[in-house]
């Protein structure tokens, strides 16, 4: 039998490896009716020849030490789960203070209204809500959620229309309290209304999976445009709020450009406790501090910056830059409020707005899917399979509805920089995020914490602005890698769909009343449509690029398909780190569920 045995592992160790000059047998013996062998391995060869044969990576074939503090299902303990958590509050909120900024202006809400701190602690409270959500029902990756600029594109081309537009200010100063409260409220119940109409539809293509169908005609071309025009189409705004003082403006961008690329490998040695024992080499701890919080540093420096020119009088009363021009929204906002739904008033739900808005969800969609394979990647954690992602899409329309009823003026998403983090902190853990979600949650619920994030300097904001953009901007450009750019083909539907997106637009604004079909409802279907750039770009290289003639690999089809079926779009054996948290034994034991695309049993039949 040994005999047999052996010369069984030597032709398959000839006709597989010993022909390239992988292994090589040196002796055998059989003593004790035990079958040894000596091997002598060319590790080099044999690696190369086993990578080629079952296409797998390096870190496949030689699993070493995990590299993360905790993993996706590891549980620190209670206070480590707190302070990190607030790490990732903090990560947050710097981004979600953003959406405000842009967004109140055109709600017609003026610059010291205590309105605007109610509203950034509404969206921080449904955040919170809706990551506790994710994290545990949803796509299980510790993702948080938090308001996305997909939403403001469609939100301000409604806003646009002649019926939304601000009156003058000086007639809004005139108002009363309640009058100026009911104007914004209206505006955002609105746009609410559009929102949690448009959540339903994500809310089907995520549950009755039909992200897989969604993504089959959703292209690199339709992408790239859709995205970068997210961050091109803001430009106004930051160009707004950077104009209150371009001196600060600049810093700002200064300090972020200098923390994020000049100084992002620099560690910051941690403070240790405790006496060195003798003949111990302790290895002093660093903490990678300008790549996690680069954002909110510059933001730290540039405000204590304005707070001294304030207060040594170099700024002028009027300058936006100073720390005390929007004091009057920390005085007067109450210390709690407890948000609930329907808070403004009733949503409100037009036509119009819904199809407009329903850009911002789709394009939020296509967005979370890349978020969750790249967190997934950082928690080093299997790729999501296709239930997780259905599940996923589905939480986030359900996120999107929830924001709607409380009223934010803005939908959720994954939020991208809390994913980075991850991968910088080597934290992982859900529970982690889950606790986040429960510190947003508390925060959201004070009022104050809300309007101290208002108070910062509109320049700073804008310098910020004029960073974040332009990195959402580089992030849709990122998808053409996908596509062969030397073909004319390309280059003309990217050029155009880009180009075309902005100049519509900017035509439509100045001529808000072009469009007269005799249907008071098709005319502002129309105009917010081809007011939203995301909009027209999107549609421009969807129609293009599914349309006018080209090969697989010249459309980027190749790799772009290559890319999901290898991150989880493929049915495959499901890891158990995306199941529910509850109920797995009677889901195993169920038939039915295996025909429901978010359930963990979920196969196609």
């Amino acid at each position: 039998m040994e005999v047999e045995l052996e010369a069984q592992v030597k032709k398959l160790l000839s006709n597989e490896s010993k022909q390239n000059g992988d292994v090589q047998i040196i002796s055998n013996n059989n003593n004790n009716s035990k079958l040894s062998m000596k091997i002598e391995v060319d590790e080099e060869n044999f690696k190369n020849n086993v990578k080629s044969k079952l296409d797998i990576s390096e870190d496949e074939l030689e699993p070493g030490e995990k590299t993360l503090h905790y993993g996706l299902e590891d549980n620190p303990p209670w206070y480590t789960c707190i302070i990190l958590g607030f790490q990732h509050y903090v990560t947050f909120v710097v981004g979600i203070v953003s959406v405000p900024v842009v967004m109140c202006p055109k709600l017609c809400m003026l610059e010291d209204d205590a309105a605007r701190g109610e509203l950034v602690s509404t969206l921080i409270f449904v955040s919170g809500l809706v990551t506790i959500m994710q994290t545990t029902i949803g796509v299980r990756l510790p993702i948080v959620q938090g308001s996305s600029f997909g939403f403001l594109a469609p939100a301000l081309a409604l806003l646009n229309l002649p019926k939304w537009q601000c009156p003058p200010q000086e007639q809004i100063l005139q108002m009363s309290l309640e009058d100026r409260r009911a104007l914004w409220q209206v505006r955002v119940n609105e746009v609410s209304g559009a929102i949690l109409i448009a959540s339903l539809f994500q809310m089907a293509i995520g549950y009755l999976g039909l992200i897989g169908l969604v993504l089959k005609y959703i292209t690199p071309l339709t992408i790239a445009p859709t995205v970068a025009l997210i961050g091109l189409c803001l430009f106004d705004a930051a160009a707004r709020e950077a104009s209150g003082n371009w001196w600060i403006a600049a810093g700002t961008i200064a300090l972020l450009t200098l923390f994020s690329l000049y100084m992002r490998f620099l560690e910051v040695p941690l403070p240790q406790w405790g006496k060195k024992k003798i003949g111990e080499n302790k290895k002093r701890k660093t903490f990678p501090f300008f790549q996690i919080f680069p954002v909110l540093t510059a933001m730290v420096i540039m405000w204590i910056v304005c707070g001294l020119l304030t207060a040594t009088g170099i700024l002028p009363e009027e300058n936006l830059a100073r720390t005390d021009s929007k004091l009057k929204i920390l005085q007067e906002a109450p210390w709690f409020h407890f948000p609930y739904p329907g808070q403004w008033g009733s949503p409100t739900i037009s036509a119009a707005a819904v199809f407009g808005m329903l850009a911002g969800v789709i394009a939020g969609a296509i967005e979370s899917v890349g978020d969750y394979y790249a967190c997934a990647q950082f928690c080093e954690a299997p790729p999501p399979p296709i239930h997780a992602v259905n599940r996923g899409i589905g939480t986030e329309g359900l996120g999107c509805l929830i924001a709607g009823i409380w009223g934010t003026g803005n939908g959720t998403t994954s939020f991208s920089q809390n994913i980075g983090a991850i991968g910088v902190t080597k934290v992982g853990s859900r529970r982690v995020v889950q606790y986040a979600g429960v510190i947003m949650l508390t925060l959201g619920a004070f009022s104050k914490v809300g309007a101290f994030f208002v108070t910062i300097p509109s320049p700073i904001i804008g310098g910020v602005f004029c960073i974040t953009f332009g990195m959402v901007t580089a992030v849709g450009i990122s998808t053409l890698h996908f596509v062969s750019l030397k073909s004319f083909r390309n280059m003309y539907i990217i050029g155009f769909s880009i180009f075309f997106a902005l100049v519509l637009p900017r035509w439509m604004e100045k001529n808000p009343d072009v469009i007269k079909t005799g249907s008071e409802f098709i005319d502002q279907l129309c105009t917010v449509l081809l007011s939203t750039s995301m909009f027209v770009g999107g549609l421009i290289g969807f129609v293009l690029d599914n349309t006018v003639p080209g090969t697989d690999e010249e459309r980027g089809l190749t790799k772009w398909n290559k890319h999901h079926d290898a991150e989880g779009l493929v049915e495959k054996d499901t890891p158990t780190c995306y199941d529910l948290p509850f109920g797995m034994d009677y889901i195993r034991k169920a038939k039915w569920t295996s025909y429901l695309p978010f359930m963990p049993t979920f196969r196609k039949h």
